[in-house]
């Protein structure tokens, strides 16, 4: 059933570019194309800047540099943050982390996607993101959401934002879809499509929560004697009790910029759709009743968590999928393995296939599955077509809604190619605005050209 509804919506002030979304594709999308001289306006939802990375408590900026630790994967506006962060003391610079057996940054090795990431704390981020846009002179609308578009002749004309004001509708020449569930190209006609191919089920979501007070040398300890990291002969132990009674059966946990201080991975919320809003809240109640059974086991049973309090239960589920647009070219797992080079290519990411199975929290299909590619490269690189949906010709897609295949979302979806993917975008819209041109036929080689002039990543340095 349906009602018809209509009115009149004041509209306000003009921009060249509307960013819906600060995360971080949204965040750099909005300081590159002010930099560079643009007017442009960011929304977010929340009160604060820096989407699932504050917000969400995901708290440990992944792909940004390669496995190794030799190289950044993504520099620009990215390693600007990770720089400018780390020498207020509010994250771990990965150039400064020196590899072990079992690096507390998840508990990995040496050479591991996780061991070089970028710990941080997520108020001392949400100030520096703060101050980024007031110098730079973006106007920001925190609590305020993109709940339409109007569009004429293939373009948004104007985006239709609901906060304490009121409906106002924005006139735009340019929007950047920062949302990661690509809400302003579902709104506007886009082609996209959701979840695993056969039934739409999406990866799961998780509740993430801080703790600290950890006494992390015997945590440390245990580790090191046992060689256990994910603790699963433990759990098994107290599955076969009845006392873990999760779908989950590993336990995960990150050190963050300060020692006893780690964020909590573990949690693994089945049949969240995060597009809509009665499935993430009953996600978010089954979430915080997890935590809490969770943090009690912990206390009890796990090696140096016996003091151990919580710090933070994130207010916002951990999305890992939703929307995907379909662009001109689709980019395939298949692509990825066959270590394709890409004439339009705009950033890359460290990081490698992380995207756990809908029902089965715990299994990783594309580690263990047979005929499943290996990751040949320290990198996967990132074609800038990808990010543009069909037909609407003013709007561009950074962050997880891209152009692909979903398990390509592995090494994609992260933080970091994020911000990469973002400023990129950002800088493509100087072109739209200030050539006409629809984002599709943005010149890659002068984009690639403006990349470079501002310190990012877009050509592999073997």
């Amino acid at each position: 059933m349906s009602i018809p509804f209509s009115r009149d919506i004041p509209i306000g002030d003009g921009y060249d570019l509307v960013v819906c979304g600060g995360g971080p594709s949204g965040i750099p999308a909005a300081l590159s194309a002010k930099r560079a001289g643009l007017k442009v306006l960011l929304i977010e939802q929340t009160g604060q800047l820096g989407g699932v990375g504050t917000s969400a408590g995901v708290s440990h900026l992944l792909g940004g540099r390669t496995k190794d630790n030799k190289h950044w994967c993504v520099a620009g506006i990215f390693k600007e943050i990770v720089e400018d962060l780390a020498a207020r003391g509010g994250a771990l610079n990965p150039v400064d982390i020196e590899g072990e057996q079992f690096s507390p940054h998840g508990w990995t090795g040496k050479v591991s996607n996780l061991t070089y990431g970028v710990p941080f704390d997520p108020i001392q981020m949400v100030a520096l993101l703060d101050e980024k846009m007031l110098e730079a002179g973006v106007d920001v609308l925190f609590f305020t959401a993109m709940v339409d578009v109007v569009v004429e002749d293939g373009q948004v004309t104007h985006v239709v934002i609901f906060n304490k004001g009121g409906l106002l509708a924005i006139p735009t020449r340019a929007v950047v879809d920062a949302t990661g569930d690509g809400d302003v190209a579902a709104r506007s006609g886009c082609d996209f499509v959701k979840g695993r191919e056969e039934d739409g089920l999406m990866t799961p979501a998780t509740l993430m929560f801080h703790v600290d007070r950890v006494d992390q040398d015997v945590l440390a300890s245990e580790i090191y004697n046992t060689g256990s990291n994910r603790f699963k002969e433990l759990i098994q132990d107290l599955r076969d009790k009845g006392e873990w009674t999760f779908d989950y059966d590993i336990f995960i946990t990150v050190q963050l910029q300060e020692k006893g201080t780690l964020m909590v991975n573990t949690t693994r919320i089945c049949d969240v759709d995060g597009t809509d809003g009665r499935s993430l809240s009953n996600g978010m109640m089954q979430g915080r009743g997890e935590v809490s059974r969770l943090f009690a086991l912990m206390q009890k049973h796990f090696p140096g968590f016996k003091d151990a309090r919580i710090k933070m239960v994130a207010p916002v589920l951990g999305i890992r999928e939703t929307r995907r647009i379909v662009g001109d070219y689709v980019y395939k797992v298949a692509d990825v393995g066959d270590v394709l080079n890409f004439e339009d290519n705009i950033g890359f990411s460290g990081y490698g296939w992380d995207l756990p199975d809908p029902k089965k929290p715990s299994y990783q299909p594309m580690h263990v599955d047979a005929g499943a590619p290996k990751l040949k490269r320290m990198y996967t690189p990132i074609p800038y077509r990808v990010l543009v949906p069909k037909p609407i010709k003013n709007v561009i897609c950074p962050g997880r809604a891209i152009s692909v295949e979903r398990h390509v979302l592995g090494p994609l979806r992260e933080m970091g190619p994020c911000y990469a993917m973002g400023q990129a975008a950002g800088l493509a819209s100087l072109q739209v605005v200030r050539d006409g041109v629809a984002f599709k036929d943005v010149d890659t080689d002068r984009l690639r050209d403006d990349l470079k002039v501002v310190g990012a990543v877009v050509d592999w340095h073997e």
